[in-house]
This record gives structure tokens, C-alpha cells and sequence, in this order.
């Protein structure tokens, strides 16, 4: 046992810390860029490629995409049996089996990247300058502060908000272009062919080798400017006399600030097994020496920290641990009275945790939310058995036996009934250990790390705890002296006295008790169908993720203006810390990201959920744009960016119909009442300038139609037309006309190409102007056309009641039978948990049976100890109701341990039955009516250990509470109403039970009344 102690101390030091279990959804995100395409473009020559590609992958469970101007993202997310690297292999080759059907103008091949949509970011850090030039600021960031982050033990992917990577910027003005008889494929061309970084050999002499070297690379504005685009009179055009050539960004139309500094956001994620508070410390110890290195004008700000919440949700925890430890302790010494006999089942405790502890490292556990809190459930039944056992040698000294032959007698007695407990607690973690899927990954820590716990425990009891007794009790240990010692005595004994009467009382009236658990039953059937359902409890991160929203035609300088004051609005709000945002369009100009991170726990007396309510009214009134809020959770489901915190997809082949029925089923779930900030991706169509083309005329000038849309191209979608690489990284020339051409459809007017003839033909002689609308973005679901609708559950009510409305709303609106809705993420994660929760208790219930039908060789017996779990079910149900909680995943764990927890009661009632019928000859009525008389003690004890261990989760507060809580009501409720009824239906159903093996009249020692089995 001493290994043990010092093997758990060791590993606990050694274990990761998390908010909640690793859980591994292997998913890629896939990514490619065409500047200036429109998103119809990228959804048909890019997209529609690629997702025919990776549609054929096997364990492809969903493909999600978004295209924009200029811009795709695939999210394919697989099986969760499938390895995240063997998945990149397969996208991987499914990229390169696309690459056919690809534009030959990409800039980039698609790049992929693995990621974990259940695993958030560690921080982001806002890097920003007093003085300095925002791509200055880019360049240290991408050239120096990333890779040294990166290379932090822990580290992950490291990716940015806001990037403003320099460029060189070639801003064309039309008008001299078309005097000196140019167009922009002429001027593309020289830039394209004006530098090169390619090999040019060595030479090798008899003697000597010398490296050939040229200055093949234009790195720098002045460079550019300089280049000789064309001859004109015999004079040189250059490039600066037809364009403004100036240093600048490669994309103009992004940006990220945090509070009034232009900034660029960093984001830090982790590696899967790391220890994400050992990791957090280690950038944060290495950020001061970085920003040392930096010119001094430069900042880094620590911005989203998760490990404030996971530090102060674990300290909590742990607190919550000891405080349970403590109560634990202190009802077995009111029960025993003796600081000898109350330390025997106290070393239990922490021999078992520390034992689990080193379980948990070797299966590459973490402390978590979750498994903390099986620990801390756990620590009233780790002392179950110790208990029972130290009774039971305690009875037997009494009785006169020395300790040493107490301790056989007492341990030979018991062994049997330590064994049925402890294994049969264990199979009620069997049907968890099985089960598939998101929810089965996510509980497998805690089944695990429970099992293991109260494993231990039993092999402690029957091996450390009877030497225990041998060696420290003794007849003063039974009959102690003192006020308190007698007083408690007196009290128990008069407690027992009283169960005796209306023990006999009961048994008198079998029908009546009957009817009592035929009515627990009944209605805990009904209360688990009556009670609203959730699926993960709401957490308080103290972190806002918000999506603002303005009119689909706003350019980008009006949606920084607007994020500019909605960030002003928020701000204010005294719990608030720190406010920043970006605009990137993505996937649009008009979408933008606003991140708040709350102050920590002890500084704010208000909930993530107030602050979301009192932040609402404030964001209404900045006018122009709208801003939805979501509480950022520690378990996210799903890879789709959505608005709201619920999402609902609708997906149709035919786009028309999908056009016209998602705004009619998103103005009717604007209607349910139960949910709220019901938003949908499908936007209203922005205006379109659509040029269309004369092809008779064109073919007559000798102008191609890809000779349009390179021009086009060249003029408005910001081409990068050239490269130049430094020592550190690679930049790209940008191609333009002028900002001031950039205005209005009259840009058009100042375009020409140059025709087959040599001859410049202007733009607008062949192509006549149409305006039109178009999406800004196009979303695709495992191919198709889709829409997603995302909402909030409104105050008071459970994601079952939104379930259940939208469900029934869908039929009501008779959709046509193209259109397919279906939930995603943690709904559709929801539903199917749903549908497996009464299956999930059959079986362990089943679970429970076989094991004590092994045990008792019987099939009546078990039958009876499983007839204690109904009134433990209406005792959770009922208070979870009272309490106005919903009956989520974490209460359906808690009614799962009840089932093994109330069992406890049965067992030693029925054990000790058969054993007086079997060894001593007595009528089962007597047999039963002694088991309850001398278990009834240890019964008490462990029940209240088990109850008072559970009660810190039930009434706890502080960070994570609101995931215990669910655990501990349900424990609480059900062993308070199972506790009164199971001590009088047992025995009564016992004996109803035996009637079907031996019909004779029972009577019931000392009190004259006999009992009929009939």
C-alpha cells in the first residue's frame, strides 16, 4: 500500500489538466484562394472539385463548406474511429485527384489543415504598435513571435486574425495606361517577367569552383517602379509612369483591432495530451523575453485565456473534493465515535484516489471537469465497503471475540457481500464503456476513473482494512465512554428502535408497501418522460464569441466604421475585460468576429448569461449592423461557424426551392418561443454588376473571353501577379487600378484590352452592364445547396423543449420532400443521446442482474435488490424538477451511479437473509427482519457518506459549478427518498418473492403478528 501512495503522488503531479476530457473528432479543414472570384465562382470551378474529391473518402461522416469572394473552406469531418494523420492521407491524395479540374490560375494549391472542432484555442495574443506600420507589425509576427511560440512544448497550430503580411502594391491609373496604348495584361506580364530566384549553375575550373549569382529578384517598391513596362517613340514607359507603386498588405480589405490598436490576433492551440495549464504558463513565461526582442514601440497582450476558468473550475473542484473528503470522515465518526475506528475506512480514501490517479496516467487521463468529479462522487462508496466490514468486526467484539479473531470471523462473514457490491457498482459502468460515438468518448474518462476508484477501494477493504482492525481495535473501541459517545449511542439506538416498529408495521401490510413501489415506479416512468432534457450543462468561460452582422452590400471601410462603434457600446459594461474583432470576410465583407473576455470569477458578480442579456439592448442601438452572442463552451461539436450556439440545416438539390423555403421556416422559428437569436447563413443577395459579352464583336476584335476575366481580374481582385523571397519568407506583387477607379460601374468605362490586331479595344464596346443580385456566400452539406439556422435556448427552458418545437414546427410548414432538415453539432449530438438514454439504463440494469445472478446463483434474488432502484430514480427526477434543472447527460451519469449506489442497501439486506436461511435455519421472514435490524447501521452510514460526499456538487458555486451541479442533485435527491422507502419495500418484496419458492405462514419475531405469504 505504501507503493501505492507513492506511485499516486507521483503520477498526480504528472497528469494534464483540461476543462473537460480529450476528445478526438478527426476533422480537416481544406482551404483555397482565387482573389477577386466571386462566390458563385469559387462554388462551382473550386469547390464543387474538390468536394467530389473528398466525397469518396471512406468514414466521411460530414462535409460542410463555405464559398466567398476569393476564398473556400471544406471542413470534412470522419469516423471517430479513423486516425486524424490517416485521414490527412486520404484528403491528401483526394486534393491531388481534383487538381485536374482546378483553375490553372489559383495562386496556391489547396492547402489542408488537421484540426479538432471539441478542442479550443489556449489564447490568443493581440500584437500591436504605437508607431509602426501594421505590416511591419505582421512581418515580426509571422517571421519571429509565431515560430518561437510554435516551438513551446505544447504548442500546436498557430494561426492569425487580421493578417496584414507586406506586399508591394501596383496601383495602375487606366487613363495613362490607355494613352500610351497599354492594357493590364501588358503591364501583368512585365511585372511577372521583371524578377526570378532560379538556379544559374557554377563554374568549375581546374582549380577553383565559383557559384553563379545574378540580381534576377525585385525585392522592393522602388525596384518595381523603376521596371520598363514597354517602349513607346523610343522611349521607356516604366512602370511608375502608368502606376502608383507603393509598399502595402497583400489584402487591403481585412483587419483585426484590439480596443483602439490596429492589431494582428494570434491563436494558440494546443497539442492533443498536453497539459494545458502547464503550457499556458510556458508561453506566458516566454512572452516577456519576446517582447523584449521586439522594437520597443511593439505589444503583446494575453487575450481568451481558457486556463483562468480551467485553474479556478479545478481549484474549485479540489476544494469540492476535500470539503466531500471532510464530510465523509466526519459521519463516520459520528457513526463510530472513535478517532481509531473512524481513521480504518478513512484510509480508504486516500489509498483509492491515489491508486486511481496512477490508473489515469497509464490510460493518458487528464484532470478534468469530468473526471475530478468522479472522484469526488465516488468518495462516499470508496468508504462503502471499509465501512461494512469495520461493522461487521465491530459487532463480533462486542460480542466478546478478540480483535484478531473478530477481524477473521468478521472479514470471513462479509467477504462475499463486499465483492457483490463493489462488482456489481462496477457493471453499472459497463453499458458507458461501450457505448459509441461523441457522448460514449466524452463519459468512457469518467465510467473509467470511477471504476477503478471503487475497485481499489474493495480490495482495500478486504485485504488493509480487517489487519486494521485487528491491530487498533479493541472492547474499549465498542463501548466507548463519554457524553458525546453515549448520547450519539442512545440516539442511534433509539433511531433503531423506531425502524424496528415501523418495520413490523409495514410487513403487516405488504399491499400497502406494494403499492408504494409499484407507484415509485410508475412514476419515475412518467417524471423521466416529463422532465426537459439538455445535453451538456451551459458553462460560465467568462468568454463571448459574438458574429456581427451589416447589409450584404457594405464595403470595408463602412463595416470597420460600424464594428469600431459596436465595440464602443459593449466595452462599458463594468464586467468586461478586454473587447477585440476582425473583419476578414469571412465568409463576407459584412461578417465580422467580436470576441469578449469577461473579468475573472471574483471580480464580477454576474453570470456570462447576464452580460449576454444586459449587452443585447446596448448592441441594438449602434445602428446598421447587428451582433449575435453565444457563451463559449469547453466541449464544441461540430465545425461550422454559426451565430447562436444551436444549429438546424436545411440542404435541397434544387437551389430555387432552398431559396424560397429558408426564409419561411426562419421566420417561423423566430416564433417558437422557447428559443431565441434565431439567425440563418442564408443572406439577403448583394448587388451584382454583371458585364455582359457581345462574343460576335469579340471575335471580330480577336478579344477572348478569358482575356475579359483576366483583365477584370487584373484590375479589381487584388491579382497577385509576381513573388520575391527574403532569407525569412516569400511576399507577393499586387496588381490594381488606382482606388479612384475603384469606385463605380464608370471604372469600366477607362478599361482596354489589346486585340488580336495589336490594337487597343476598349472595354465597354464590347459588353453591355446588366445589374443583377448575387449570394455573398454560398454554403454547401455533403455536396448540396444548404441553409443553417442557428438559435439560443431562451431563459427557463431545455434544448428537448427546442428540439421538440422545431421538430413539430417543420411539419406544421409541410416543406417539400426535396428539402431535408436535420440537426448539427451539439443538437444532433443531443438527439442521438437522447435516443440512447433508456437503452443506456436497461443495460445497466441488465448488467447489474447477470452479475448478481452469478453471484447468488439465483435469478429472484438479484430481482429484489433491482426492485430498490425505482424510488432512487423518482428522488432524482423529482428533485432535479423542484430545483428547475433539466435532466441532462451529467444527471443521467448521476441516476447511473444511483443505480449502483441504491443496490448497496439490497444487497446487504438479502445477503445476510440468505445466510441466516441457509447456515442458522431461519423462516425468511425472520431471516429478513434480522438482516434489516443489524444492517441498518451500516446502511445509514453508507448512505450518508455517500450522500453528504455528493452534497458539496449539488450545492457548490464558483467556475465549473454549473457542470457539477446536475451530478449532485440527482445523487442528493435520489438516496434521500430511495434511503426511507428501499429499508421497507426490500423486505417486503423479498418475502413476496420467496412465496413463489415456499408457500407458508412467516411470523415475525416478537410481535405476534404473522405475515401470509398468500
Amino acid at each position: 500500500m505504501v507503493g501505492v501512495l507513492f506511485l499516486g503522488i507521483a503520477c498526480y503531479t504528472q497528469l494534464p489538466i483540461a476543462g473537460v476530457p480529450q476528445v478526438d473528432i478527426p476533422t480537416i479543414g481544406i482551404s483555397a484562394s482565387l482573389p477577386g472570384a466571386s462566390a458563385e465562382t469559387m462554388a462551382t470551378a473550386v469547390t464543387a472539385p474538390l468536394e467530389r474529391a473528398l466525397a469518396v473518402m471512406p468514414g466521411v461522416t460530414e462535409m460542410t463548406s463555405t464559398s466567398s469572394l476569393g476564398s473556400t473552406s471544406i471542413d470534412v469531418q470522419f469516423d471517430l474511429s479513423r486516425t486524424l494523420d490517416g485521414a490527412a492521407l486520404d484528403v491528401q491524395s483526394a486534393i491531388n485527384a481534383a487538381a485536374g479540374d482546378l483553375p490553372k490560375d489559383l495562386p496556391h494549391p489547396p492547402t489542408f489543415e488537421k484540426a479538432n472542432p471539441a478542442d479550443a484555442l489556449l489564447m490568443s495574443i493581440a500584437v500591436y504598435s504605437d508607431i509602426l506600420p501594421i505590416d511591419r507589425v505582421d512581418d515580426y509576427v509571422e517571421n519571429y513571435l509565431a515560430p518561437e511560440i510554435a516551438r513551446i512544448n505544447g504548442v500546436g497550430v498557430v494561426d492569425y486574425h487580421g493578417q496584414q503580411k507586406p506586399a508591394i502594391r501596383a496601383r495602375v491609373n487606366p487613363a495613362a495606361m490607355a494613352s500610351l496604348g497599354l492594357s493590364l495584361e501588358d503591364v501583368r506580364n512585365a511585372i511577372s517577367n521583371a524578377t526570378s530566384n532560379a538556379p544559374k549553375g557554377t563554374l568549375n575550373g581546374a582549380h577553383q569552383a565559383v557559384t553563379l549569382d545574378a540580381t534576377d529578384q525585385a525585392i522592393d517598391a522602388a525596384t518595381y517602379a523603376s521596371l520598363i513596362v514597354a517602349y513607346r517613340n523610343g522611349a521607356p514607359v516604366r512602370l511608375r509612369d502608368i502606376a502608383q507603386v507603393v509598399p502595402s498588405v497583400e489584402d487591403i480589405r481585412q483587419g483585426a483591432w484590439y480596443g483602439n490598436h490596429h492589431a494582428v490576433m494570434v491563436d494558440v492551440h494546443k497539442q492533443i495530451g498536453f497539459n494545458i495549464n502547464q503550457t499556458v504558463d510556458l508561453i506566458k513565461a516566454e512572452l516577456p523575453r519576446l517582447e523584449r526582442d521586439l522594437p520597443a514601440s511593439m505589444h503583446l497582450e494575453v487575450l481568451g485565456d481558457r486556463t483562468q476558468t480551467i485553474r479556478a473550475s479545478v481549484r474549485d473542484l479540489q476544494f469540492t473534493l476535500l470539503l466531500s473528503v471532510l464530510l465523509v470522515v466526519g459521519v463516520v465518526y459520528v457513526f463510530l465515535r472513535d478517532i481509531r475506528a473512524t481513521l480504518i475506512p478513512a484510509i480508504t480514501i486516500p489509498l483509492s484516489l491515489l491508486g486511481t490517479f496512477a490508473a489515469m496516467k497509464a490510460l493518458g487521463y487528464s484532470l478534468d471537469n469530468v473526471s475530478l468529479m468522479a472522484l469526488t462522487v465516488v468518495i462516499g462508496f470508496v468508504v462503502d465497503d471499509a465501512i461494512v466490514m469495520l461493522e461487521n468486526v465491530l459487532r463480533h467484539i462486542e460480542e466478546g471475540r478478540t480483535p484478531f479473531d473478530a477481524a477473521i470471523e468478521g472479514s470471513g462473514e462479509i467477504t462475499f457481500t463486499i465483492v457483490s457490491m463493489t462488482f456489481s457498482l462496477v457493471a453499472v459502468f459497463i453499458p458507458l464503456l461501450f457505448m459509441g460515438g461523441l457522448v460514449g468518448r466524452l463519459f468512457r474518462e469518467f465510467s473509467v476513473t470511477a471504476g477503478v476508484a471503487i475497485i481499489i477501494s474493495g480490495a482495500i477493504s478486504l485485504t488493509l482494512t480487517p489487519m486494521l482492525c485487528a491491530l487498533f481495535l479493541n472492547r474499549d473501541t465498542a463501548h466507548g465512554d463519554g457524553h458525546f459517545h453515549r448520547a450519539a449511542e442512545a440516539f442511534f439506538n433509539h433511531l433503531q428502535e423506531l425502524y424496528a416498529k415501523s418495520l413490523q408495521r409495514a410487513l403487516r401490510h405488504p399491499g400497502l408497501m406494494l403499492a408504494v413501489a409499484a407507484a415509485t415506479m410508475v412514476g419515475t416512468v412518467w417524471m423521466y418522460a416529463a422532465i426537459p432534457k439538455g445535453f451538456f450543462p451551459q458553462q460560465d468561460n467568462g468568454l463571448i464569441a459574438g458574429v456581427a452582422e451589416a447589409s450584404q452590400d457594405i464595403s470595408y471601410p463602412a463595416m470597420v466604421e460600424r464594428m469600431h462603434a459596436l465595440a464602443a457600446a459593449v466595452e462599458k459594461d463594468p464586467a468586461i475585460a478586454h473587447v477585440y474583432y476582425w473583419v476578414e470576410g469571412d465568409p463576407s465583407v459584412n461578417i465580422a468576429r467580436l470576441m469578449i473576455d469577461l473579468k475573472p470569477f471574483g471580480e464580477r458578480d454576474v453570470s456570462v448569461y447576464e452580460v449576454i442579456n444586459r449587452l443585447r439592448p446596448k448592441a441594438a442601438q449602434v445602428p446598421g449592423i447587428t451582433l449575435s452572442m453565444q457563451a463559449r463552451q469547453d466541449l464544441q461539436i461540430g465545425a461550422r461557424v454559426s451565430k447562436s450556439q444551436f444549429q438546424y440545416t436545411l440542404r435541397d438539390a434544387n437551389l430555387d426551392e432552398l431559396r424560397q423555403w429558408a426564409p419561411v421556416m426562419l421566420k417561423a422559428l423566430r416564433d417558437i418561443p422557447v428559443i431565441q437569436d434565431v439567425e440563418a447563413d442564408l443572406e439577403p443577395v448583394a448587388p451584382q454588376l454583371k458585364a455582359m459579352l457581345d462574343r460576335d464583336t469579340m471575335s471580330r476584335l480577336g478579344i477572348t473571353p478569358q482575356l475579359v476575366d483576366d483583365t477584370l481580374n487584373d484590375a479589381f481582385g487584388q491579382r497577385q501577379v509576381a513573388s520575391y523571397y527574403t532569407q525569412l519568407n516569400a511576399y507577393r506583387v499586387v496588381l490594381e487600378v488606382d482606388p479612384a477607379y475603384q469606385l463605380d460601374e464608370n471604372a469600366l468605362q477607362q478599361l482596354y484590352l489589346t486585340g488580336s490586331d495589336g490594337k487597343q479595344v476598349q472595354l465597354s464596346s464590347f459588353i453591355r452592364l446588366q445589374h443583377s443580385t448575387a449570394p455573398l456566400t454560398v454554403n454547401h452539406d455533403s455536396q448540396f445547396p444548404a441553409v443553417t439556422i442557428s438559435f439560443n435556448l431562451a431563459p427557463g427552458h431545455s434544448l428537448s423543449e427546442a428540439v421538440e418545437a422545431i421538430d413539430a414546427k417543420g411539419q406544421d410548414l409541410g416543406k417539400p420532400s426535396g428539402l431535408t432538415a436535420s440537426f448539427q453539432g451539439s443538437a444532433k449530438a443531443f438527439k442521438a443521446s437522447l435516443a440512447d438514454q433508456p437503452l443506456l439504463i436497461a443495460a445497466a440494469l441488465l448488467a447489474i442482474y447477470i452479475i448478481l445472478g452469478m453471484l447468488y446463483e439465483s435469478y429472484i434474488h438479484p430481482l429484489t435488490i433491482l426492485s430498490t432502484l425505482p424510488s432512487a430514480g423518482i428522488g432524482a427526477l423529482g428533485a432535479l424538477m423542484l430545483l428547475h434543472d433539466e435532466f441532462s447527460l451529467i444527471a443521467l451519469i448521476g441516476v447511473i451511479l444511483l443505480i449502483g449506489i441504491v443496490k448497496k442497501n439490497g444487497i446487504m439486506m438479502v445477503d445476510f437473509a440468505i445466510a441466516a436461511e441457509d447456515q442458522r435455519g431461519l423462516p425468511p421472514a425472520q431471516a429478513i427482519y434480522e438482516a434489516c435490524q443489524l444492517r441498518f447501521r451500516p446502511i445509514m452510514m453508507t448512505t450518508m457518506a455517500a450522500l453528504l460526499g455528493a452534497l458539496p456538487l449539488a450545492f457548490g458555486a464558483g467556475a465549473g459549478a454549473e457542470l457539477r451541479r446536475p451530478l449532485g442533485i440527482t445523487i442528493v435527491g435520489g438516496l434521500l427518498i430511495s434511503q426511507v422507502l428501499t429499508l421497507y419495500t426490500t423486505p417486503v418484496i423479498y418475502l413476496l418473492l420467496d412465496r413463489f419458492r415456499n408457500r407458508k405462514a412467516h411470523v415475525i419475531p416478537d410481535s405476534g403478528i404473522a405475515y401470509e405469504a398468500d
